[in-house]
């Protein structure tokens, strides 16, 4: 089975609400990710409107996220905005409240942010995310297509930050491997699927 899979609906969700999260003392990170992964799945099991699909990936190394020490984050696709207070109303309740009590409950802190797919299709399993600003006195317009080549040949998922919500940088490249990017200066962070499942592959071979 090929690394960074593309999310099985497509095309992929225009926006995502990102949530960076981590444990409190005292929790394992079997417990906590246990937790993360039923609020996931009552999720999935029962959608708002307008809900897509969530993604969620364990890494170190984000200066916004834990100081930089273990952390989570999560990728929560919806259709549009409207779509967003439809996603913050269920969280919390029906089915999906005592998931997410549960999961809240473990969690030691944390930050958010918005974001909107710009390139590419978004990957269930990102590997790698490259975090990074567009340079000073360059057009958007002339950035995104300089981006095309490389997020297109590396079969990857280019977001833009929201309306400057959110405490990372502008831009982040979900990829299956690292990518080159010419004249961008990148903070590359190695990441671990925590949701979904990672299907088991019969034979140890790629599906």
């Amino acid at each position: 089975m090929a690394d960074g899979r593309e999310m099985a609906r497509q095309p992929a969700p225009p926006l995502a609400y990102v949530l960076w999260h981590w444990a409190r003392p005292g929790i394992t990170a079997a417990d906590y990710e246990a937790r993360q992964r039923a609020f996931h799945a009552a999720l999935a099991a029962s959608p708002p409107a307008g809900f897509e699909a969530s993604f969620s990936v364990a890494l170190s190394g984000a200066p916004w996220a834990a100081a930089g020490a273990g952390a989570y984050e999560d990728w929560y696709l919806v259709r549009d905005f409207a779509a967003l207070g439809f996603l913050n109303e269920g969280a919390v309740t029906a089915s999906r409240a005592a998931p997410h009590d549960a999961a809240a409950a473990a969690a030691g802190g944390g930050t958010a942010g918005l974001f909107r797919l710009r390139l590419g299709r978004a990957l269930r399993e990102p590997r790698c995310a490259h975090w990074f600003a567009k340079p000073q006195g360059v057009r958007l317009a002339d950035f995104l297509a300089a981006l095309e080549r490389p997020v297109a040949e590396a079969r990857g998922a280019l977001w833009m930050r929201q309306m400057t919500l959110g405490p990372a940088t502008e831009f982040c490249l979900h990829a299956p491997k690292p990518v080159p990017l010419p004249g961008v200066e990148a903070l590359v962070l190695s990441l671990r699927a925590a949701w979904p499942p990672v299907p088991a592959v019969a034979g140890g071979g790629e599906a």
